[in-house]
């Protein structure tokens, strides 16, 4: 990426995973535990509420928990940190922002409004709307491809010209007509693209880092392979290469053949790591793939992706 960027976010990004009990309860004794098991990872940095955060489920009596452990235990350790504001509707979300900017992470994340697909001028007075809310703290916008709109780059990058509170930018990626105009659009922005695509994301020139789905099945695999990139692009390609096949083989025909959510396979992911105290199971009332299924799937990613388990 270019020298312009206005804010140095970069990295392997862990996203923090709920733990919830049989009772619909979040267990907060074991995030606490998976917060710490994160850090001893030493990945580049802990981010909450994405999609495996499930944030549309979270009373804000939660949230605010949820934040505050995250915050202690990352100033605690030194550790990187971004919270995750998100929220569909957008008054509530500005009050999200407003209680994050309190806990000075380096950036608060937020997605656009989502009932109905909003303008080109009802996102910009959004975002300059969170801007101030966040007081000084640097804003991330989370766009997936399921969000009521999503935005090419070449909208990404006019808008945030209109709204530079934003720095960042988490989106999916595309084929190379999509690299073409990320490089043309974005270059003030850093750009996080899907994890499992994170060496093509560099080799690109786009990728600043991922808010990594490659960490939730291996925290410090993920961070091994994203520090490998640095050192052998070429080898990093090829691990990419087995870990999307892994992805296309064993985790997407959940969401294709049996319509589950991106969370769940997320959760998934983590529940065949076996890294920490995270579980399968989601919110009501999204469904959750079944343990067995993790256990069954175990041996075959240590064995196709060795590196990551090392």
């Amino acid at each position: 990426m270019t020298a312009n960027k206005r804010h140095a976010i970069a990295g392997n990004w862990a996203t923090l995973l709920l733990p919830i009990g049989v009772d619909d309860d979040i267990e907060f004794a074991k995030l606490g535990e998976e917060i710490d098991i994160l850090i001893a990872a030493d990945v580049d940095g802990i981010y909450s509420n994405g999609t495996a955060g499930e944030f549309h489920s979270q009373t804000e009596a939660e949230f605010d928990r949820i934040q505050s452990m995250l915050a202690e235990r990352c100033i605690e350790a030194g550790m990187n940190f971004v919270i995750g504001a998100c929220q569909p509707d957008a008054r509530i979300m500005l009050e999200r922002v407003r209680r994050s900017a309190l806990l000075e992470p380096l950036a608060i994340q937020v997605i656009l409004p989502d009932w109905w697909p909003v303008t080109d001028q009802e996102v910009i007075d959004f975002l300059k709307r969170a801007t101030d809310a966040a007081n000084g703290i640097p804003l991330i916008l989370y766009n997936p491809p399921h969000a009521k709109r999503a935005l090419t780059p070449e909208e990404l990058g006019r808008i945030c010209t209109a709204a530079p509170g934003v720095i960042g930018a988490k989106v999916a990626d595309g084929d190379k007509q999509w690299y073409a105009e990320a490089r043309q659009h974005l270059s003030a922005l850093s750009i996080f693209v899907p994890g499992h695509h994170l060496a093509t994301g560099i080799v690109e020139g786009v990728a600043a880092g991922s808010f990594s789905n490659v960490c939730c099945l291996s925290p410090r695999g993920a961070q091994m392979w994203t520090a490998s990139m640095q050192e052998d692009i070429h080898a990093a390609l090829g691990l990419e290469r087995r870990i999307c096949k892994f992805m296309e083989t064993h985790i997407v025909p959940y969401r294709q053949r049996f319509g589950y959510s991106n969370a769940a396979l997320d959760k998934l992911l983590c529940a065949i790591g076996n890294w920490g105290p995270v579980g399968p199971r989601l919110r009501w009332p999204y469904r959750s793939i079944d343990m067995s299924e993790a256990v069954r799937l175990r041996d075959i990613a240590r064995a196709e992706l060795s590196e990551l388990f090392a």
